[in-house]
């Protein structure tokens, strides 16, 4: 298994796989209502997100095949995590996570990660410690439950 960072040639296998695994996310099984959701998950939106310094894409390779996926957004937004059928349950997703996690948990970095989480996600990232941030939302077609994860602040070397 390799991981290691997104590149503008990933584009396409990125949003066949999201494309492939956001069943939890829609309201309608037709995915009606659900154009711009589909839009933010479609082969340009993921190009111009790895594009943009905003987000950091990583992605796991096997073989060649796209395993999974992970794309923080402004260092505090889970943006994306989603992992191929054939991989889940193999603790593919926690390493993701905790690649932009500590990516992100620089100096200077935020006290909180927050993620949409689809019903299906809302165990494993329970697992990460986040916890629900108010009640199921449904926008545009689509359900999530906002989720936050705090962490404490880091310890200063300061004397009290």
């Amino acid at each position: 298994m390799e991981i290691r960072r997104a590149t503008e040639s990933d584009a396409e296998a990125i949003a066949a796989l999201v494309g492939e695994l956001a069943d939890p996310f829609f309201v309608s099984p037709t995915r009606e209502g659900a154009e711009a959701f589909l839009a933010a998950i479609g082969v340009d939106a993921i190009r111009g997100s790895l594009a943009s310094e905003a987000f950091s894409y990583h992605v796991a390779t096997s073989d060649g095949r796209l395993a999974g996926v992970v794309a923080m957004r402004d260092g505090r937004h889970l943006f994306h995590l989603f992992v191929a059928p054939a991989f889940q349950r193999a603790g593919l997703a926690r390493r993701l996570w905790h690649l932009v996690e500590s990516e992100a948990l620089e100096p200077g970095a935020p006290d909180a990660f927050t993620v949409n989480a689809s019903l299906a996600a809302v165990p494993v990232y329970r697992r990460f410690g986040f916890e629900p941030d108010g009640p199921m939302r449904v926008r545009e077609g689509v359900m999530f439950l906002p989720m936050r994860l705090t962490r404490p602040p880091a310890a200063s070397d300061e004397p009290c």
